[in-house]
């Protein structure tokens, strides 16, 4: 039985005048095929209206949803809103709440995260934090591909 491929998923995301002015995301996928031959593959887009937050969570997802079968996939973000919603079980939670934080305020981004779901579902995701601006390569890539998205629609 063939195991799934490893894809190592770096996005970002970006708002200029946040909350309610353009941002973008930027997403680095990487895979290594048999051969040993990297392949990667840039994905961006711009919104003129969005948040940071919105970006951060777009990133993610476009990544996922541009492969097109099931992979193991390590996903590499600067944002703890992302990382700590699977791996603090906020996600769980705020489903369990009917969408609702824990001081019964409605969770925001709510379509993002169920898309976000909708688009992890047929993929093993493993979560991983780096922290921004630090001069990790893809994340730096990541940050200039958003921030080129964002900037072109201000």
């Amino acid at each position: 039985m063939d195991q799934k491929p490893l894809v190592r998923l770096y996005s970002d995301g970006a708002a200029r005048g946040n909350p309610d002015g353009p941002g973008g995301y930027g997403v680095v996928l990487e895979f290594t095929d048999s051969k040993g031959n990297l392949h990667v593959r840039e994905l961006s887009e711009g919104y003129p209206k969005t948040t940071n937050n919105r970006m951060e969570l777009m990133g993610v997802i476009a990544g996922l949803e541009a492969l097109n079968r099931p992979c193991r996939v390590l996903v590499f973000t600067d944002s703890q809103y992302v990382v700590k919603a699977f791996t603090e079980g906020w996600l769980q939670s705020w489903q369990r709440h009917g969408w609702r934080k824990a001081d019964k305020t409605p969770v925001l981004n709510q379509d993002l995260w169920e898309r976000l779901l909708e688009a992890k579902k047929p993929h093993e995701v493993a979560w991983n934090w780096v922290r921004g601006h630090n001069g990790h390569p893809q994340n730096e890539r990541c940050d200039q591909l958003a921030t080129a998205a964002a900037d072109k629609l201000r």
